[in-house]
């Protein structure tokens, strides 16, 4: 079992696994998660392309940032994925801005997993001194605004500053004695 990065009440937050190849396809393979992500969203192609995936999430890597496997504790198998990450700028490169997200599995959506999660990794990158971090999120995805909304972010607009495409933004400052 791969250690976890951090825990919730609920969750243990963990690298993503070869192992897990077969619930990350479960996750990616759906257009209802697919649709709200990328550039040019797409689902999954394979449960074999999931391996590529968890060799390039673990590449990228370095403290404090990463993309994780949720996984609740009474369950034992991941449900979703939450990443803290640098926000990619229109050219692709990694802007000075970072980034917290979630993907939930369809079948788990409506639990708080993606709330909790994304707290537990905004706490790590307080922890990490970070002082913002932001939130996209395509319009008309409203269960991630409602997400956006429970964590205390506010609303900054649309832009297409990131990924080269229209997205709203999200914003939090770190708190006060973090």
């Amino acid at each position: 079992m791969t250690a976890p990065v951090f825990s919730t009440d609920r969750l243990d937050v963990r690298a993503w696994t070869h192992d897990d190849v077969e619930a990350m396809y479960a996750i990616y393979a759906q257009w209802e998660v697919a649709r709200w992500l990328g550039a040019e969203p797409k689902v999954a192609e394979s449960v074999e392309a999931m391996h590529g995936t968890v060799d390039r999430w673990a590449s990228a890597a370095h403290d404090p940032y990463g993309i994780w496997a949720i996984v609740p504790r009474a369950l034992a198998v991941p449900v979703g994925t939450v990443l803290l990450v640098p926000l990619a700028g229109v050219d692709g490169a990694p802007a000075s801005e970072v980034e917290v997200g979630w993907h939930l599995n369809p079948d788990h959506w409506g639990h708080g997993y993606a709330t909790e999660a994304a707290r537990g990794a905004l706490e790590r990158g307080w922890n990490a001194g970070l002082s913002e971090v932001y939130a996209v999120v395509y319009p008309g995805n409203g269960a991630s605004v409602s997400v956006t909304q429970r964590l205390g972010m506010t609303p900054q607009g649309r832009t297409d500053r990131w990924y080269g495409v229209q997205l709203d933004a999200f914003r939090i400052e770190r708190p006060a004695g973090s």
